[in-house]
């Protein structure tokens, strides 16, 4: 992308915030919401990938449903980026506005005061930058991983964004750099760990029965520093206002050293898995999540984007 392109990209971006920022909040997010509807009908991106990775996931359900959590997923996306977009200018003082609760932060407090650290892990699932935002506005000290964007200039907006939020953004190219020193200092680092990206450290676990490349970072660290690991989910409630999911990862430490680092990768992977079969209308399924891999997954196992395009070939 061209230098050019960048700033004509930041332009449309900074111009969208404006509005959105001008607007009541409940009013930006519903904006939000059908932005995100009109990406799904009519602009129709990614929409066969959406629907058939939800078929692929839930197999027999009526197509009428699966279009209705396809749809629904757009919306709450659309919902999620106006929420960011707004506190990214404000924030983090209205942060705790957004929830109505959380489960019971006890074991994230003990952990950050034994003073070795804590590894966070979420999906992309619920807002997961509000649960991050949500950990920070309560003093928590977070130091969350985040992958470089193509636009560095939008790469620098969303950093600055994240960072009014109170926790301190680490790129991922400098991750093994500095997270240890994070850990040490007793920090809480949040990783987002459902995306397997070419090139990145990742093991094949099952997700909805089906091999799905995931990384590996969060288990590694909490494996070598020994520190415990938690799962953090943000759900939107009836109410429109989130609750914040805590749940205990277990860190295998027995064994090969590679074997019980991909145990506690599917052990994550099965609590996100728990968090979208209950909301499946809040997780990205614009995201090919099957699209890389092993080469003998069996036939009914293999991405359900590709094994359909193969059939239409």
């Amino acid at each position: 992308m061209s230098r050019l392109s960048h700033r004509l990209e930041m332009l449309g971006v900074r111009a969208l915030v404006a509005v959105l920022d001008r607007l009541p909040f409940d009013t930006a997010r519903s904006v939000g919401e059908r932005l995100g509807l009109l990406a799904y009908r009519p602009l129709g991106i990614r929409r066969r990938v959406v629907e058939r990775q939800i078929q692929g996931a839930f197999p027999g359900l009526a197509e009428a449903e699966v279009k209705r959590i396809a749809r629904a997923s757009y919306e709450h996306f659309g919902r999620v980026v106006a929420e960011v977009a707004v506190l990214g200018e404000e924030g983090s003082a209205r942060v705790p506005e957004l929830f109505e609760g959380s489960d019971d932060l006890t074991p994230l407090t003990e952990a950050v005061r034994a003073g070795n650290g804590v590894v966070v892990v979420t999906g992309h699932v619920g807002s997961w930058e509000m649960a991050a935002a949500y950990v920070a506005s309560r003093g928590y000290p977070v130091d969350a991983v985040a992958r470089h964007m193509q636009n560095p200039l939008f790469d620098a907006y969303l950093k600055r964004s994240r960072e009014r939020f109170g926790m301190r953004v680490v790129f991922d190219d400098e991750a093994v750099r500095i997270l240890p020193r994070s850990l040490r200092e007793g920090r809480v680092i949040a990783l987002v760990s459902d995306q397997g990206v070419k090139g990145l450290a990742s093991a094949f676990v099952p997700f909805f029965g089906r091999p799905a490349k995931t990384p590996r970072g969060a288990a590694v660290f909490a494996y070598r520093f020994e520190v415990p690991a938690i799962f953090l989910a943000a759900m939107r409630q009836p109410s429109g206002k989130y609750w914040l999911h805590l749940r205990a990862i277990p860190v295998a430490r027995n064994g090969d050293r590679d074997v019980a680092i991909d145990e506690t990768v599917a052990a994550y992977t099965r609590i996100l898995e728990t968090f979208v079969r209950r909301y499946p209308e809040q997780y990205f399924w614009l995201h090919r999540r099957w699209r890389r891999q092993p080469p003998e997954t069996p036939a009914e196992l293999r991405d359900p984007v590709a094994a359909v395009s193969a059939e239409d070939g």
